[in-house]
């Protein structure tokens, strides 16, 4: 008995020491409660500095921008507007966007004319933005929970792969969680797992089956990833073991940092799962483009935004979004409880760039937010990033295979249930029926894949989404909804895609 009392102790110490080097970040980010528009004043002048000297920063004479007026005069970015200086970078052309060569990019989802974007991922971004959110997801953590032993045993990091298939001679691409596993300091694998060349698998099946096998009988304390891959790891894992409680696999687990999607539809899951009192998750805001937000209090589901790492923040009220001249406001001057589209630049050479999110601030000392979706309608229940554009282009297809016409859809996901299945369900109304249903389904779904590479990796073996599911609405429905809301005529609309159910379950409701 005494000697699993020492060796408690001797984790506990470690996980203590180790801390202690902690201690500044927790103090740093003290600072952003008094010090948050000094701290984003001195990113915005070393931002401007640094890439002076760049093609684009002599387009825009950034020698000369003094504040954050003259900044103004740079324009709002999409990927269609900096897809060609992109593209130039990846065939080794250097002071583009950022000063030097850019080897990394980021592969995310499509835009309207490409499958897939691919976003520069410098060293200077990886150092002072990625591996710094990493860094102070730690910090944070052990700031809230002091008793922590996060440091007797490994990580459980979920990442993605390299994609070759889309490398040129002069730059690399990949997931970004390939990329931080790829670049990450060697010290780093010594408390992480799987080892790289499992982590880095492009075959999801082999992937899970690897981790799993290495990874069950280790002493893990925390998981880094997104929830719905998690979930079909640590459920694998627990197939194997023989148990339904994952805390007997891994006693001293204690956190779960996961982003990338909802949290909301797997929480419970994992509670069912994850048997444990001393079980935390925290919420990370990480992705291609940078990371912004972390969550600094297990009882409040707003994160902090990271303020002092290499990005400048802008933001557009989401009610003049898309308006020829809109009010676009720097950190200051932002609104509690408003809908903002966040505006980064960044040290991985991004300017002005619309990152498509859209945030509400719910707190200002410091300030802090919660995501409330996209600046378009979309569903991204798995990591998908399924557009309206994507979707209207695989109905015009499905229509022209099966001789169907539309009068109106939506469309919603079908969250995993406990056999960790899930799927996409669309609810359409045909003014002329397809020749056959399953067909115009098959269509459908096989385009969405040729057109958006991320919805495609989902749909892989069948793995993260089944094939999609087709409900015929009665004739009238989405009038009759509509006119229930008080929402006929005008510009008023039918939500083509929706990230929850809220929409499909009132309409499936009125389906009689």
């Amino acid at each position: 008995m005494q000697d699993i009392t020492n060796c408690i102790l001797r984790q506990m110490n470690s996980t203590r020491l180790i801390s202690t080097f902690f201690k500044s970040r927790q103090k740093a980010t003290a600072l952003y409660a008094t010090q948050a528009e000094s701290l984003q004043n001195n990113v915005f002048c070393r931002l401007i500095s640094d890439a002076a000297c760049t093609e684009w920063g002599m387009e825009y004479n950034y020698k000369h921008i003094r504040n954050y007026q003259d900044f103004q005069r740079v324009p709002i970015q999409t990927y269609e507007d900096i897809k060609s200086y992109v593209e130039r970078m990846r065939h080794g052309q250097k002071d583009v966007l950022w000063p030097g060569k850019v080897t990394w990019y980021a592969k995310s989802s499509g835009t309207t004319n490409d499958k897939s974007k691919f976003i520069p991922v410098s060293k200077e971004g990886l150092a002072d933005t990625h591996y710094a959110g990493g860094r102070d997801a730690v910090a944070l953590y052990l700031q809230q929970n002091p008793e922590s032993r996060f440091f007797s045993g490994k990580g459980l990091i979920l990442g993605g792969s390299h994609a070759p298939n889309y490398n040129v001679k002069q730059s690399l691409v990949g997931d970004l969680s390939a990329i931080l596993i790829e670049n990450v300091n060697p010290l780093i694998n010594l408390i992480r797992v799987p080892e790289k060349k499992i982590a880095l698998l492009s075959d999801f099946e082999e992937k899970v089956e690897r981790i799993a096998r290495s990874t069950m009988n280790q002493n893990v304390t925390n998981l880094s990833g997104v929830p719905s891959w998690m979930l079909a790891v640590v459920k694998h894992i627990m197939e194997i073991k023989g148990t339904d409680n994952l805390a007997e696999v891994w006693p001293n687990l204690e956190v779960f940092f996961h982003g990338g999607v909802a949290f909301a539809p797997y929480r419970e899951q994992y509670r069912q799962i994850i048997r444990s009192r001393k079980m935390h998750y925290m919420e990370t805001y990480n992705a291609s483009e940078g990371f912004f937000g972390l969550q600094n209090d297990f009882d409040d589901p707003s994160m902090l935004l990271m303020i002092d790492y290499g990005v400048f923040y802008e933001f557009i009220p989401m009610d003049e979004f898309g308006s020829p001249c809109p009010h676009i406001v720097p950190l200051a001057g932002v609104e509690l409880n408003k809908n903002y589209a966040m505006v980064i630049s960044t040290s991985c050479g991004l300017w002005r760039y619309i990152i498509g999110d859209t945030v509400k601030f719910t707190n200002k000392d410091p300030y802090k937010f919660v995501i409330t979706g996209r600046t378009k309608h979309f569903i991204n229940a798995f990591g998908e990033e399924l557009m309206v554009d994507n979707a209207e282009q695989g109905l015009v297809k499905a229509c022209e295979a099966t001789g169907a016409q539309l009068i109106d859809y939506s469309a919603a996901p079908v969250f995993m249930d406990a056999n960790a299945k899930c799927r996409h369900q669309w609810l359409i109304e045909f003014a002329v029926m397809p020749d056959s249903l399953e067909k115009f389904g098959h269509v459908l779904d096989t385009s969405l894949q040729q057109i958006n590479s991320d919805y495609e990796a989902k749909r892989y073996k069948n793995i993260t989404l089944q094939p999609l599911e087709i409900i015929v609405a009665r004739p009238g429905l989405f009038h009759d909804w509509l006119k229930e809301k008080g929402k006929l005529g005008g510009q008023h609309k039918v939500p083509r895609l929706s990230n929850t159910r809220d929409y499909i379950e009132e309409m499936l409701s009125l389906n009689r």
